[in-house]
């Protein structure tokens, strides 16, 4: 027997994916303008001013983003699934905000973007990085920043390979795998947002503008290994045993909301046929056809 094809809860269309590649070429440049600007430009005067210009602009965008895919369809029943796991993910950030990493929200958006989708994933990660903002006060020019690679984050797990017949215990260790490796990733990426204006401390970990990219590139991973090595492991491994342990249940859940939501199920309108000389009102019934 085939394995059954898996239901996404957005398809992404041609200007969907138009508007992913051009957030995420934004955000490249807002978070890696340091190695990508020479010496002498001039953006070393206004490193100050760098944050709130790329927040605004990715704020913008990451609205455009999110029109763009509810354009491509992201119906009520997704718009629902949507609210309870960016409220779960909400809920689960403050659990252990400010110790060592301790972040279970992460484990949670790899699994909803492994079963909901690429599209979905980017949506989800966007949305409960703005509410657990909202709910802990953590909003600042930072905040763009931190839903784009959230958002990434998660949209990157709905990519992985097999989703339709990679099942058990190979596909646990795969997301434990992308887990691990994304939660360094998505640290080291949410260091470059706020590295280069760190040049007050005028210390050898610092950002300087006038250096080379060799040399700023060696002053930043020194830096990510000074002051947030610890941090991104915890994180790191406390996705990796939240997938290995809760994943099983947590799939099976997502899964079986998936289905039954059904979400690339059309739904169609169809008035039956009157006898000859019936005064009964019209009645409307309403039928649903399988997807294909």
């Amino acid at each position: 027997m085939s394995p059954q094809r898996q239901a996404r809860a957005v398809r992404l269309g041609p200007r969907s994916l138009a508007a992913l590649v051009l957030v995420s070429a934004v955000g490249v440049a807002g978070f890696g303008w340091p190695f990508l600007a020479p010496p002498d430009s001039r953006l070393g005067a206004h490193a100050q001013d760098a944050p709130w210009l790329f927040a605004g602009l990715l704020v913008l965008l990451v609205a455009v983003v999110g029109a763009a895919i509810s354009e491509s369809g992201l119906g009520p029943k997704a718009v629902a699934m949507l609210g309870v796991l960016a409220a779960a993910g909400a809920a689960l950030r403050p659990i252990g905000a400010g110790t060592a990493g301790i972040e279970p929200m992460f484990f949670l958006m790899v699994l909803s973007g492994r079963v909901l989708g690429p599209g979905f994933g980017f949506v989800l990660g966007s949305v409960t990085m703005f509410a657990s903002a909202l709910l802990t006060g953590g909003v600042g020019p930072w905040l763009p920043f931190q839903m784009l690679a959230m958002g990434w984050f998660a949209m990157a797990a709905g990519l992985l390979p097999g989703p339709d017949r990679l099942r058990g215990r190979a596909e646990l260790a795969l997301l434990a795998a992308y887990g691990f490796l994304a939660a360094f990733a998505y640290g080291t990426v949410m260091n470059l947002a706020g590295w280069p204006f760190m040049s007050a401390l005028a210390s050898n970990v610092a950002f300087d503008p006038h250096a080379g990219v060799a040399t700023n590139l060696a002053r930043f991973v020194a830096y990510c290994l000074a002051t947030s090595l610890g941090w991104d492991l915890g994180r790191a491994l406390v996705t990796v045993v939240l997938t290995l342990t809760l994943g099983p249940a947590v799939l099976r859940a997502l899964r079986r909301a998936t289905r039954r939501a059904a979400f690339e199920t059309p739904v169609t309108f169809d008035r039956p046929e009157e006898k000859p000389g019936s005064e009964a009102p019209h009645m409307t019934r309403v039928t649903y056809e399988a997807g294909p």
